[in-house]
């Protein structure tokens, strides 16, 4: 009776155990390989320690700009037989390359006032939406003459900004340079 007793224990223990020890080894077999990807990793990370370069604006080497041919200039010795009344008022007056240089600056200081009047027009129309909307959402609007004023107001300052912004446009038209649209405007509401 205990012969069997303990051959049925047994029998009932051997698969546990079996069960058991079978992840156990599976997941010794799985430890090694985690090592060695671990291992690999850090030797791929060694090997790809560089960076990639970045390009920017800022890494790029500008064109050489082509500059106007240089006056030729007189030798030491030609100086002191040049003629008193000779052309002083050429050394004196700027050269073409600098009033195109002035032009453009003063194109470029143009579009940038024209890009910030612009934003301004946007943010105006955009806040007289939404003030017209909250006003005209009030039951009683039509007795608030306090906020009716207000939008009455801001349509004056939008539209006093809309003509200066298209007196700048004017303006830069005049100078010969085209201004691109930056945003797309978005028609107006009636």
């Amino acid at each position: 009776m205990r012969h069997t007793t303990l051959v049925r224990t047994i029998a009932l223990i051997l698969p546990l155990a079996c069960s058991f020890a079978l992840p156990l080894v599976a997941q010794d077999s799985q430890d090694t390989s985690v090592a060695e990807a671990a291992r690999r990793s850090r030797e791929q990370k060694k090997a790809s320690a560089k960076p990639a370069p970045i390009i920017t604006d800022d890494t790029l080497t500008p064109a050489p700009t082509s500059a106007p041919a240089a006056t030729p200039t007189p030798a030491p010795g030609a100086a002191d037989n040049a003629p008193t009344g000779s052309n002083t008022s050429d050394q004196n007056a700027p050269s073409a390359a600098d009033a195109a240089e002035k032009k453009k600056q003063a194109v470029e200081a143009l579009k940038q006032e024209v890009a910030a009047l612009q934003g301004e027009v946007d943010f105006a129309q955009r806040s007289l939406s939404l003030d017209q909307d909250a006003f005209y959402s009030k039951p009683d609007s039509s007795n608030d003459k306090d906020g009716k004023a207000k939008l009455d107001a801001e349509e004056a300052e939008l539209k006093q900004k809309q003509e200066d912004l298209a007196q700048l446009k004017a303006k830069l038209a005049d100078f010969g340079a085209v201004e691109e649209p930056k945003t797309p405007v978005p028609p107006a509401k009636p």
